[in-house]
């Protein structure tokens, strides 16, 4: 089993910043990727940020030259930088990993959610 963990969040003023960190622990061969989705009340959970084994990284549109993804391998953790914040960034941020546990198990795990409220 594996369990992620994440911290951070909490509430900004637009324009301000925070970050986010997501562990990932327990039975771990390798990481195929971790990343962060976000849900705003009413809406679909969507993709903020991801970041592949081999570094590569993709941001959702909305986040570009605003968010940064990082990771400390050693750690299995993973950052999420925001800053310039909006109103619109308000929504539970929830870590995402794809974990493989053996040569042939490959599963995907979410964290509990953390909520990001920016007061305008």
């Amino acid at each position: 089993q594996v369990q992620v963990v994440e911290s951070g969040g909490g509430l900004v003023q637009a324009g301000g910043s925070l970050g986010l960190s997501c562990a990932a622990s327990g039975s771990i061969f390798s990481i195929n990727a971790m990343g962060w989705y976000r849900q705003a009340p009413g809406k679909q959970r969507e993709l903020v940020a991801v970041m592949f084994s081999g570094g590569s990284t993709r941001y959702a549109d909305s986040v570009k030259g605003r968010f940064t993804i990082s990771r400390d391998n050693a750690k299995n953790t993973v950052f999420l930088q925001m800053n310039s914040l909006q109103p619109e960034d308000t929504a539970v941020y929830y870590c995402n990993a794809e974990i493989r546990e053996s040569a042939i198990l490959t599963r995907n795990y979410w964290g509990q959610g953390t909520q990001v409220t920016v007061s305008s």
